[in-house]
């Protein structure tokens, strides 16, 4: 297993290099100077002032020596300096990472507990009303933008009911609203995998064999054939992480939640090349270690599988 992993945390670095190539040239070829931008409010400086601000910056050299010091810098641990604030990009994302991170974790647990559930109850009743529900709220589910979806929570829960707070991050009652809306758009994916993956448990012959020792339905259904059904549900679960990273950026901008999606707008529309480089990386970085994890996983759920 130790050479496994090696080798998978050797692929990584070409997947994070061409992220940073692709992310870099990507945010160049977007309309805007980001020191226009900078003054759109203001009074727009000199020529020769945009000019001075403009080499500092570094945006004065040539695209490939702009990348190859960029690249250099993160060998080094650096990942430069915001246009719009002038602080460190890491250290701005370190700031924005624990809320993030608990609305990642939080709209994950949502989506497990609801899809695995669904799933598995459209599973052994299948064909009933409550499997074409399920699976109906599902289709429902995947198909819903995740920002309307989040203003319609907002519009009910908040203003409406006036049980949660609008937007912040400082209590669990602002976390409640946009882990929710995020979990329930990941839980539709997750419990029509489920479902599938546990038609075909349920259909195999060790679940006969449990059934035919006498053994109680729910034991039969947990221990024998959800255990097994759950390795392709982790596989989707991964995914669904680097998805809920994604999402956040428009759910966290919908519900004003400081964190690293907000941040990732502000810092679009600021046309913040440095911060749009260091967040793509680093959700990038973290997709590819939470995809590995998930393979790793795929061992303690089902011991036939072996790694070489």
């Amino acid at each position: 297993m130790l050479r496994y992993v090696l080798y998978r945390m050797a692929a990584v670095i070409p997947v994070l290099v061409g992220v940073s190539v692709a992310v870099f040239v990507m945010v160049r070829l977007v309309p805007g100077d980001p020191v226009q931008i900078m003054f759109a409010n203001q009074a727009m400086p000199t020529p020769e002032r945009i000019a001075e601000l403009r080499h500092e910056m570094g945006l004065d050299l040539p695209i490939w020596e702009q990348y190859l010091k960029y690249l250099w810098g993160i060998l080094h641990g650096d990942f430069g300096e915001s246009f719009r604030s002038r602080q460190p990009v890491f250290e701005e994302i370190i700031t924005r990472l624990p809320n993030t991170l608990r609305l990642t974790f939080a709209s994950l647990i949502v989506a497990i507990v609801i899809g695995v559930t669904a799933g598995v109850i459209s599973a052994v009743y299948k064909g009933k009303w409550i499997d074409k529900v399920s699976m109906l709220t599902a289709i429902i589910g995947i198909s819903i933008p995740g920002f309307w979806l989040g203003l319609m929570i907002m519009l009910l829960f908040a203003v409406r009911l006036g049980w949660f707070p609008v937007s912040g991050a400082s209590t669990w009652r602002h976390l409640v609203m946009p882990a929710f809306t995020l979990g329930l758009l990941s839980s539709a994916v997750i419990a029509r995998l489920t479902r599938a993956s546990m038609l075909d448990a349920l259909n195999q012959d060790y679940v006969r064999t449990a059934r035919a020792k006498g053994l109680r339905e729910y034991r039969v259904v947990l221990r024998h054939a959800l255990r097994n059904a759950m390795v392709p549900v982790v596989t989707i679960v991964g995914l669904q992480i680097g998805g809920l990273l994604s999402g956040a950026f428009i759910i966290e901008s919908v519900f004003a939640y400081p964190g690293i999606g907000s941040l990732a707008v502000t810092a679009l529309q600021a046309r913040d090349f440095p911060m749009i480089q260091g967040i793509v990386l680093f959700v990038a970085a973290v997709y590819v270690i939470v995809n590995l994890v998930a393979d790793l996983a795929y061992g303690f759920l089902d011991p036939r599988i072996q790694y070489s």
